[in-house]
C-alpha cells in the first residue's frame, strides 16, 4: 500500500510539474500511464474522467487525479494524487511569487511563454484526438452512428442557440441512460 502512494505522488508530481495549460494538457500524461501503470487506468476511464470533470466542480487535473488514486488505493490515494498534482504549482507560484514585479519583464520569460503557448495547443489537440477516437470511433475505426450524430446535433444546437453547457452536459447523460449507448 505504501509504495502504491509513493509512486501515486511522484507519478502526480511529474504530471503536475510539467502539465502546464491546464487539466486537458495533462492527458498525454495520463495516456501514458495507460502504458507504465496499465493496472492503475486505461483509456475508457480517461475519457470518462474527461466527461464526469467537465460536468464537476473543480480543475480537470485535480479531479482526474483523485478518481485514479481512488482506483489505485482508496480515498488517501485520491488525497495523495490531489496533492502531489497540486505541489509543483504551489511550489512554482511561492517562487514566482517573490520576483513577480521583475519576473514578467524578462525577455526569456516572455520568449519562454510564446514558444509554450505552442506547445500547450499541440497537447490539447493531441487530447482532444484521443478523446474524439475513443468517443466517437470503434475499435476498427468505423464511426460509431450513434454518438457521431448527437455529437453533431449537439454541436449545431450550441452554434445557434449557445444554451449553458450544462444543459448538454445533463442531456447527453440522459440520453446515454436512456440509450444504454454502448462504450
Amino acid at each position: 500500500m505504501l509504495s502504491n502512494l509513493i509512486m501515486l505522488y511522484f507519478e502526480f508530481f511529474k504530471i503536475g510539474l510539467f502539465t502546464i495549460g491546464g487539466g486537458l494538457a495533462a492527458i498525454p500524461f495520463l495516456t501514458q500511464l495507460t502504458i507504465t501503470h496499465s493496472s492503475w487506468i486505461n483509456e475508457a476511464d480517461i475519457s470518462n474522467m474527461i466527461a464526469l470533470s467537465q460536468s464537476t466542480p473543480g480543475p480537470l487535473g485535480v479531479n482526474m487525479a483523485t478518481f485514479t488514486g481512488f482506483n489505485v488505493a482508496g480515498i488517501l490515494g485520491g488525497v495523495v494524487a490531489s496533492i502531489a498534482l497540486a505541489t509543483p504549482a504551489f511550489i512554482i507560484i511561492l517562487i514566482i511569487s517573490k520576483y513577480l514585479s521583475s519576473f514578467n519583464k524578462k525577455w526569456y520569460v516572455k520568449d519562454a511563454m510564446y514558444g509554450l503557448r505552442s506547445v500547450v495547443l499541440a497537447l490539447i489537440i493531441f487530447a482532444i484526438s484521443k478523446i474524439f477516437i475513443i468517443s466517437l470511433l470503434n475499435e476498427n475505426y468505423s464511426i460509431k452512428i450513434f454518438e457521431f450524430a448527437l455529437f453533431i446535433i449537439v454541436l449545431l444546437l450550441y452554434k445557434k442557440f449557445k444554451w449553458h453547457p450544462l444543459i448538454y452536459i445533463f442531456s447527453g447523460a440522459l440520453i446515454g441512460i436512456v440509450f444504454k449507448l454502448p462504450s
